[in-house]
């Protein structure tokens, strides 16, 4: 029996159409089935800049009208959940990239310029001169995922294969996006030897929460809320990636019947990292929902 429910889908969907933007309702359109990839990919292109790059609070945390590597990133996300992400959608894309790829072929997650506009208080742009794992491998995954054929592909994936293999420390948000990657990798045996071992340091490092009844004595990476705990699920977003074999399937049920039990009254999912501006919730919460319904279904057809 699945765990998303008519009136579950009901209450989400009048939560959005309430508070979400424009793009969030197109979406929203197109997982009920009625939408289009056509209209997404228009609502996506009012967050686009004269120089190809995303900008205008698409990644909700990222203000002003500077695009910014992590914000496209999110318009990749978003092309993928889509299914609108291809050579036409995601080549300039990977332009623009490139223009800001640093000498080690991977990207900053940030630009200096996104010091000009609101921004939480804990962000300032990384140095310039080496590439980010957190936008990079996640947007070479999506990339790869959807074959999409461009130079900056390339050195970014050997940009993330050498920082992953690299890899001995790390943290929940960053690991989401190192999955991403190793589940397309083209080397699939590098890619799974990999999975091993960084899912060995996400359960002896405690950067999951495997009893989510139970969270005392589980502490928050640096830099997360107090309570921003991450459970199984959202590693192993997808039952076809290789986080999904970190986790007993005990602890998968565990962690998606806390997801499914998660909504509000509203009707939307609640975001549980630091807030900085009382906006953000508002602003964020839509995409979190949207993200806890496509999690639900993914498992509920598995």
């Amino acid at each position: 029996m699945g765990r998303i429910t008519e009136n579950m889908t009901e209450r989400a969907a009048e939560f959005i159409w309430l508070t979400g933007s424009v793009l969030d309702q197109r979406r929203l359109e197109r997982r009920l089935g009625s939408g289009s990839r056509g209209a997404i990919v228009a609502a996506l292109a009012a967050h686009r800049t004269a120089d190809g790059g995303f900008a205008f609070a698409l990644e909700p945390d990222v203000k002003g009208p500077a695009p910014q590597p992590l914000a496209a990133m999110t318009a990749l996300e978003v092309l993928d959940d889509a299914d609108a992400l291809d050579q036409e959608t995601g080549g300039p894309i990977c332009d623009w990239l490139q223009r800001h790829t640093a000498p080690d072929g991977g990207v900053p997650d940030l630009l200096p310029s996104v010091t000009a506009y609101p921004r939480p208080p804990w962000v300032e742009a990384p140095p310039q001169d080496r590439g980010g794992l957190l936008t990079t491998a996640r947007s070479t995954g999506l990339l790869l995922e959807h074959g999409i054929d461009h130079p900056w592909v390339e050195g970014a994936t050997a940009f993330c294969r050498n920082r992953i293999s690299e890899l001995e420390a790390s943290h929940p948000y960053e690991v989401f996006s190192v999955v991403r990657f190793l589940d397309h990798a083209p080397d699939r045996a590098w890619a799974e030897g990999e999975a091993k071992r960084i899912g060995a340091l996400v359960r002896d490092g405690g950067l999951v929460l495997l009893d989510p009844a139970n969270p005392e004595g589980i502490p928050t990476p640096p830099g997360y809320a107090e309570e921003e705990y991450t459970h199984p699920c959202e590693f192993a977003s997808d039952p076809q990636s290789l986080a999904a074999q970190w986790f007993s399937a005990e602890e998968l049920t565990a962690s998606l019947d806390r997801l499914a039990g998660e909504q509000r009254e509203d009707g939307g999912w609640p975001i549980y990292y630091r807030r900085w501006s009382p906006a953000i919730e508002q602003q964020a919460r839509p995409g979190f929902t949207l993200a806890a319904l496509r999690t639900l279904a993914a498992w509920d057809q598995a």
